[in-house]
């Protein structure tokens, strides 16, 4: 049965998804004054108090199934302030590591040093070693997929698949798919029946949220409720596996970041996201975890449902540019 809900959240999601992205694909290969408008249009500086409440959005964000990239775009365009730039929403990211490496990092402690112990005795067995190689392997398809999308798609941070019509379509789509899987999984295994092979499947739905509005949060959750794994077992591997995808994608912006011109305010505006985050990403993973423990997930369904058709309301209106 595990197996079979398995095969139903791949052939569901990619039929989903793959509907999803049709909108937005026609748009790359015929907008082009849209992505070339994007490309000339630079990032607007972050005074201290926006970085505060961008810390805040991407802390509360990052680990909640929302999607931290759809709202670290569209919460300043909303408040005016401007697109704060790719650099400075993925940099802030560093500041969710520091808060669940603080959290988990008994876990991770305990994970680590079994995975070795396990190694020195040829015990693959161990449970240890397997969240462990689960961890590893579950965290490669993002990043093949992310290096692939970068070669298909050059500039895909200032894409169309990026837009605000683009992020409204996704966060549909998940909100269905998990409304999906809240109905049908069983939610039976506990955390200490997860092998490698869940840790596979999770982070090949880890590799959606490359696209803006899917949610890393939300996609690993979403597939853990089809594999039949309790809500709060989910969510403490989701951020568990997240970590290496979140450093990565923290750090492949990082230099690039240090190499603007940003100047001594610029720099200080960062530190304080990056603070901002930490602070509010420990929030909200302690937060989620007690909830799980005794709510379902459909707060968030409803949520990305009405966040998507508002968003996709703002812009017919008039209200949001399709930026």
């Amino acid at each position: 049965m595990a197996l079979s809900r398995r095969r139903l959240f791949v052939l569901v999601s990619a039929a989903v998804m793959g509907g999803l992205l049709a909108f937005p694909l026609k748009v790359l290969s015929t907008q082009q004054p849209i992505a070339q408008a994007a490309v000339s249009e630079p990032s607007v500086s972050v005074n201290l108090f926006q970085a505060i409440v961008l810390g805040a959005v991407q802390g509360l964000t990052e680990f909640l199934p929302i999607s931290s990239t759809a709202h670290l775009k569209v919460v300043p365009v909303m408040l005016g302030w401007g697109d704060p730039g790719v650099a400075f929403s993925a940099v802030i990211q560093l500041g969710s590591i520091v808060a669940v490496l603080w959290y988990f990092r008994q876990d991770l402690m305990q994970i680590t040093t079994g995975a070795w112990k396990a190694v020195s005795r040829s015990d693959y067995d161990s449970k240890d070693f397997q969240l462990a190689l689960g961890i590893i392997l579950g965290t490669l398809p993002i990043v093949f997929f992310g290096v692939l999308l970068k070669i298909l798609v050059p500039d895909y941070d200032n894409s169309p698949l990026r837009s605000l019509v683009a992020i409204a379509i996704f966060s549909i789509g998940m909100a269905l798919l998990l409304g999906l899987a809240e109905r049908l999984g069983q939610r039976k295994r506990k955390f200490d029946d997860l092998d490698v092979r869940d840790g596979i499947w999770m982070g090949l739905a880890q590799a959606l949220a490359l696209l803006p509005g899917v949610s890393r949060s939300g996609s690993t959750l979403t597939a853990g409720l089809f594999m039949g794994i309790e809500r709060a077992a989910t969510a403490r591997f989701s951020f568990l596996l997240g970590i290496p995808a979140i450093i990565l994608a923290g750090l492949v912006q990082l230099k690039d970041a240090l190499n603007a011109e940003l100047g001594s305010n610029g720099m200080i505006s960062l530190a304080v996201g990056v603070i901002s985050a930490a602070i509010f990403s420990y929030a909200a993973i302690a937060w989620l975890l007690r909830f799980l423990q005794t709510q379902n997930t459909w707060i968030f369904v409803w949520y990305r449902l009405v966040f998507g058709v508002g968003i996709l309301t703002a812009i017919a209106t008039g209200l949001l540019p399709n930026s």
